[in-house]
């Protein structure tokens, strides 16, 4: 017979006065305690209850936490017994102690995202980066177990961010990355599947579908052709950047950053996507190559001048794409002003105009899926994956 109760250990009191809280087990007449690590005063404690008066700082808190941590051992117990396994107080008790030593939810962010930047994965690991400020902007310590994050505190973020002015897909991103890093945490073994708070908390009811981002040929030739004054290097660049995207498949910003002439391989561009890891081989069309032809004599073995030997390591490369993208996304927004185009210009624009000019030049939707970077990037590629050069070289003769 094993017993699990609160006390309010008047033995031995602080030397702020106020007495600790613990969890008192009993197990074959060996008593032994947890630390809940608070402590409140005698004035404070209903004795007959056992309970905190209703004048208690933090009451709330405090109950929530006695609740958990009993609710903790006495699962802890349960589980012991169903694998028919010996305890004693003692062993119970350091088993519970070392549970409450495991991964917090800070160190399994900071965990991966050191991994993410090993990967170089610098455009996902920004996004999880964003989160973590987010949570920790949000939360007093974000040195909690996994299971301190439940339906509750999920609303609760929820509520904060909305109050912060964050748009609908921004808090969506949000609550994705965290739900990544919860699955993470069980993976590892860090917390149990039965507190996984994501089964009632749908992070699917935070997508809000965009704005049709692609715009038609004509606009397309009007953006290629733009005469552009040399002196004006980061409205050359957009240009050249939205081309080339254009005409290789869509091929993101990142991704022509690091683009050198290693990836040019008989008359195909030869590329691994930084962001999924999939390899794509695609034609380096006639129109692809004029875009390349202007930055041909800069020097530098990357093939646009964005990058260069200047920029040794990840943080600093990070810093000068942000930099740039910036920089050409804002010549490419007053280059759609002036020629008055319906939607905000980007060098995403490229990408989605790619994809749905194909789509509505008949082409099959298991060659170039219409949803390309969108809802499953993953299942675009397998798609892509499965045909020929052949057959997407034939598809590609649709652009213009």
């Amino acid at each position: 017979m094993t017993t699990v109760e609160l006390v309010y250990y008047k033995y031995k009191p602080l030397k702020n006065g106020e007495l600790p809280l613990k969890i008192r087990i009993t197990k074959d007449r060996k008593i032994r305690y947890v630390n809940l690590g608070v402590s409140t005063k005698p004035e404070h404690w209903d004795f007959s209850k056992n309970q905190p008066k209703s004048n208690c700082p933090n009451r709330e808190q405090l109950e929530r936490l006695i609740a958990n941590k009993i609710g903790e051992v006495k699962a802890q117990i349960v589980e012991l017994k169903a694998d028919r396994k010996e305890f004693t107080a003692t062993s119970l008790v350091q088993k519970i102690n070392n549970r409450d030593k495991s991964v917090s939810v800070r160190e399994l962010f900071q965990e991966h995202l050191t991994y993410l930047a090993e990967m170089k994965r610098t455009g996902y690991m920004l996004s999880i980066k964003q989160t973590f400020n987010s949570l920790s902007a949000f939360s007093s310590s974000l040195d909690i177990p996994f299971s301190d994050i439940d339906l509750a505190w999920l609303r609760r973020y929820e509520t904060w961010l909305r109050k912060q002015g964050k748009s609908e897909n921004t808090i969506g991103i949000r609550f994705r990355n965290l739900r990544m890093i919860y699955n993470l945490a069980i993976e590892k073994g860090v917390v149990k599947k039965e507190y996984y708070p994501f089964s009632s908390y749908k992070v699917s009811k935070l997508h809000k579908a965009t704005a049709k981002r692609a715009i038609p040929k004509e606009a397309i030739r009007a953006i290629i052709h733009y005469p552009v004054k040399d002196k004006d290097f980061y409205t050359r660049l957009a240009v050249s950047l939205f081309s080339f995207s254009y005409f290789m498949g869509g091929i993101n910003f990142v991704d022509m950053a690091y683009l050198s002439s290693k990836n040019i391989v008989g008359g195909r561009l030869i590329y691994t996507r930084r962001k999924t890891g999939k390899l794509i081989n695609l034609p380096l069309s006639s129109e692809a190559l004029s875009a390349l032809e202007a930055w041909k004599h800069t020097g530098s073995n990357y093939l646009f001048p964005i990058l260069s030997s200047v920029h040794k390591t990840e943080q600093m490369r990070l810093n000068r794409l942000h930099k740039v993208i910036t920089k050409a996304n804002n010549a490419l927004k007053q280059l759609g002003e002036h020629l008055q185009l319906p939607v905000k210009l980007t060098t995403y624009v490229a990408r989605h105009s790619f994809a749905t000019v194909l789509k509505r030049e008949g082409v099959s939707t298991s060659i170039i899926c219409e949803s390309l970077g969108h809802s499953s990037e993953k299942v675009t590629q397998i798609y892509l994956d499965s045909f020929e050069n052949t057959q997407i070289d034939e598809a590609m003769k649709h652009l213009l």
